[in-house]
């Protein structure tokens, strides 16, 4: 049988807030996903790690006040940490429910990196909130080692970081051929760990990638028939959170461009999503774009829930 290959984006819903959160939610999305390998999908994985990596960064900052001689961990540091232990949760989680079906399928995961323009518009405007709260006066350090900070009247101050744009998937080659020989892989967490590369060398950037962003990227790098988005609506809305909030069954790449103009999705929520089908559908026209919740795929993909995006 022909498998068909599909990126699937995990959202924070798909993984929980804590640890212990985590462990039980990769349960239900392992199941999530063993019902689309049983469907014929073959997968490469992707997930979020905005509260993972914002934990560990929180962790090894307070270990540093604590200790001075622990050096706090760079941001790259952290996505790398958050990668390891996320994709250990997902592959263990979906090898056990792939077993518990009959079903023996290698599940990896790959500690990828992605290359980003060291003079990309957003490290001079940086968006992405992360860490813990702190005072004026460990904000001023910050401030002085060259970092951004932003004040949250009455809590304090947290630390702000770049989302630029991603360039290359450094393991490419290596998530492709495990993906070619029928293994579930699981890549690029985190939206993947941002390097700057020079002169042959990859350094560690203090920034972080938008996940879906690098979800586009990855279902056309591996030319896959399908992306999914799994998020924590059942669909694509338009005048979403109003009183004639509307389903969106399908969009085209032309009428979800047009949409956007609109202003119709909200700016680090759903917009992203959309660009990253835009982005992967006008590399692979003939491909699909899915964005449901975890709840409602099996239906989607038979067609009875969620929103498809297809080329013009």
């Amino acid at each position: 049988m022909t498998r068909k290959k599909a990126v699937v984006s995990l959202g924070h819903d798909a993984l929980g807030y804590t640890t212990d959160a985590q462990k039980e939610s990769v349960k239900i999305s392992a199941k999530a996903l063993a019902d689309l390998v049983e469907e014929g999908y073959q997968l490469t994985i992707t997930h979020s790690n905005g509260p993972q990596v914002s934990m560990i960064h929180k962790a090894m900052t307070e270990l540093h006040r604590i200790y001075i001689d622990y050096t706090p961990a760079p941001m790259c540091v952290c996505s790398a940490m958050s990668q390891g232990y996320v994709g250990y949760d997902i592959q263990n989680a979906l090898r056990s429910e792939l077993l518990s079906r009959g079903i023996s399928k290698p599940v990896s995961t790959i500690l990828t990196q992605v290359t980003v323009d060291p003079y990309d518009e957003a490290f001079y405007e940086p968006t992405k909130v992360i860490g813990r709260y702190m005072s004026a006066e460990d904000a001023e350090i910050e401030l002085k080692k060259g970092n951004y900070v932003k004040e949250y009247p009455g809590k304090g101050f947290r630390r702000v970081v770049a989302a630029p744009t991603p360039i290359e998937i450094v393991e490419i080659e290596t998530i492709r051929a495990l993906a070619d020989a029928g293994q579930v892989v699981i890549a690029c967490g985190g939206g993947g760990i941002p390097v700057i590369e020079q002169q042959h060398i990859l350094k560690g950037a203090s920034a972080v990638i938008e996940k879906d962003a690098i979800a586009g990227k990855l279902a056309a790098e591996l030319s896959c028939d399908a992306l999914m988005i799994l998020t924590g609506v059942d669909c694509v809305y338009r005048n979403f959170s109003s009183c004639d909030q509307t389903p969106i069954s399908s969009l085209s790449v032309s009428e979800a461009k047009e949409a956007i103009l609109e202003g119709q999705f909200e700016s680090g929520t759903m917009l992203p999503k959309i660009e990253a089908a835009i982005s992967y559908l006008e590399k692979i026209p003939s491909g699909k774009v899915l964005i449901t919740s975890m709840s409602r795929v099996k239906d989607a993909i038979k067609g009875n829930a969620g929103t498809i995006i297809h080329g013009n």
